[in-house]
């Protein structure tokens, strides 16, 4: 795959997308979200890749926001269908992906940036990463989820103050609140993530996806998450990988899944 704004590598089931506009921060313009896209699509639908590891090229920025000149003059019909076309086409897309999505936020997580890292499956951050929506400093709100995930992620006091204030947090407040599971160094953040990935990929893949289903499914309104975890459940008794991970149990082997 060859993109303007992205590298993309895959070696041993794990893919790794890294956004590559060092000059800009990595900031999201149209065309970086229209090729991230792109991307995790013909990666979801690679069966040698188990999962995807989304970073920032350089060593300040994950996603340093979102290309603001590109929407600064927009009108009121121009900015919704901003918001409506990025939150299908990516964030939304992202999150509701089969094949784990790990961030790996390596520097600033601003803005779209930060709403980026929360649309995938959870997250990991170096010790000099930031994180903040400061978009209420420009007089408009998060328009790619970030008021909706975040409170998810940290409860809605913490995101009204975070989203209020316009502020940024440290890398170390950020995993006291939830909104990421791991910090480290920058030099171990990559390696963090491929043993995360490695523990993840030891898993049945189908048992994976149906997990994500049912996990989002609590987030969506109208939706009966226990109802889509009962109906999940039940459809793992269908699969390949059951028969071979319960059998692997009885037998006392490790299971050898093969995602069918």
């Amino acid at each position: 795959m060859n993109f303007e704004n992205l590298l993309v590598s895959k070696n041993n089931g794990i893919a790794q997308i890294t956004i590559n506009r060092p000059k800009k921060l990595n900031a999201l313009n149209k065309v970086t979200i229209k090729e991230l896209h792109e991307a995790f699509d013909v990666l979801e639908s690679d069966l040698s890749v188990k999962i995807i590891i989304v970073t920032g090229s350089g060593d300040k920025a994950f996603v340093a926001g979102a290309d603001i000149s590109e929407f600064a003059h927009f009108s009121i019909e121009e900015g919704a269908s901003l918001a409506r076309a990025g939150q299908e086409m990516l964030f939304d897309f992202i999150e509701n992906l089969a094949t784990p999505v790990i961030a790996a936020i390596n520097g600033f997580a601003l803005g779209g940036g930060l709403e980026l890292a929360m649309a995938c499956h959870f997250r990991i951050a170096s010790d000099n990463a930031k994180m903040g929506l400061p978009e209420v400093s420009l007089g408009v709100i998060p328009g790619y989820g970030g008021t909706q995930r975040l409170p998810q992620l940290v409860g809605k006091g913490k995101a009204m103050e975070l989203i209020m204030t316009a502020g940024m947090v440290p890398a170390e407040e950020a995993k006291e609140c939830g909104l990421v599971n791991h910090v480290v160094s920058q030099e171990e953040l990559i390696p963090l993530a491929e043993k995360i990935a490695s523990k993840i990929m030891r898993n049945s893949s189908v048992a994976i996806a149906a997990a994500i289903k049912a996990i989002n499914a609590n987030f969506q309104d109208g939706v009966n998450g226990f109802d889509v975890e009962i109906s999940a459940f039940g459809e793992c008794f269908g699969t390949e990988d059951f028969e071979e991970g319960t059998t692997a149990f009885l037998e006392k082997r490790k299971p050898n899944f093969s995602g069918n």
